[in-house]
């Protein structure tokens, strides 16, 4: 017998909705997923460091900025620390920074957008959209007034003409280039300062585990290349989850700030054994990196100096390998 017969109509058409509907929940879960892998790969990038400690006849100083260029488009990450730092760099490597629409600020410290304002000033043409992970925003009370830098400027930015795109989940950026949004944190690496407090969305005074904290990647066809300012999600957490928006390919190539400087070498070999498992086969350290934490993962992971080195001021990664310039 059908039992359809004697169900009543009503209960039926809602039930129907309430499943379809749940569906649609499901599929815009996965969205992100679903839009990246209908995304054609990257075959041709650049990556310039503007910013970082290490230099030679650049300005060095403790901050990181780099040039990304991908497919006929340039997105600028971070804005270094010091006000002229990324705009001084960037005339003596001979990049041009203007008509670059997007920058992409990792995290609210000033040592990655302290030059923001001189930048938007010097080119008015550029940087018409400044891309930030949600929590940017949040107050860091301290004894002097407020922490974040980029609240205490964020009116006088807006005034200049660039307006704040905040993201929440991973999003494409320019065709093939994704920001991961804030990363989840699957291990328990505590990659900040561990004193530090900032009033949450609900208004508590909580620790501050600069949720922002977001990264920028796209796929090629010898992996996905990985740009972060400080990782302060931790380096794990953001291969972990790299892979789980692009499942079944390895993360060959990284590059930025991954603040793991003074770390343990039982917890840079265990590091090492995540990135060994991500597939990392580059590594360009730069930023709070720390030199000998640089090397020691080049020794657990068994590479060579070509493709695992200190990032310095001028560093060029290509799909070809790494241009370290005199600073190898």
């Amino acid at each position: 017998m059908n039992s359809l017969r004697y169900y009543p109509k009503k209960r039926l058409t809602n039930c129907i909705k309430f499943k379809q509907m749940k569906y649609l929940i499901i599929a815009l879960l996965f969205l992100p997923m679903i839009s990246f892998g209908q995304n054609p790969k990257i075959k041709d990038f650049k990556i310039t460091i503007l910013s970082t400690m290490l230099s030679d006849s650049y300005i060095g100083e403790w901050g990181f900025s780099a040039m990304i260029e991908v497919g006929g488009e340039r997105i600028l990450f971070d804005a270094g620390s010091r006000e002229n730092t990324v705009v001084q760099n960037a005339k003596e490597l001979n990049i041009n920074l203007d008509n670059v629409d997007n920058i992409f600020l990792s995290h609210n410290h000033k040592d990655h957008t302290g030059g923001l304002i001189t930048l938007k000033k010097e080119y008015p043409n550029s940087f018409k959209n400044a891309h930030v992970g949600e929590g940017i925003f949040y107050s860091r009370p301290n004894p002097d007034g407020d922490g974040n830098y980029v609240l205490s400027i964020r009116n006088t930015i807006e005034n200049l003409g660039i307006k704040f795109i905040s993201h929440k989940n991973p999003t494409q950026l320019v065709p093939g280039v994704w920001t991961t949004g804030p990363v989840p944190r699957k291990y328990d690496e505590k990659n900040w300062s561990g004193v530090s407090k900032m009033i949450d969305s609900k208004g508590n005074l909580v620790e501050d585990v600069i949720p922002e904290d977001q990264s920028l990647f796209f796929d090629t066809e010898n992996g996905i290349v990985l740009i972060s300012g400080c990782s302060h999600a931790g380096l794990a957490n953001i291969l972990d989850y790299v892979q789980k928006i692009i499942p079944g390919r390895p993360v060959y190539k990284i590059i930025g700030g991954f603040h793991l400087l003074k770390l343990s070498n039982d917890k840079l070999e265990w590091t090492a054994g995540k990135m060994r498992e991500a597939g990392v086969n580059y590594f360009v350290g730069a930023h709070c990196t720390g030199l000998n934490s640089t090397y020691s993962i080049r020794n657990f992971l068994g590479l060579t100096s070509e493709r695992a080195l200190v990032g310095s001021v001028g560093t060029v990664i290509t799909a070809k390998g790494i241009f370290p310039g005199y600073m190898e």
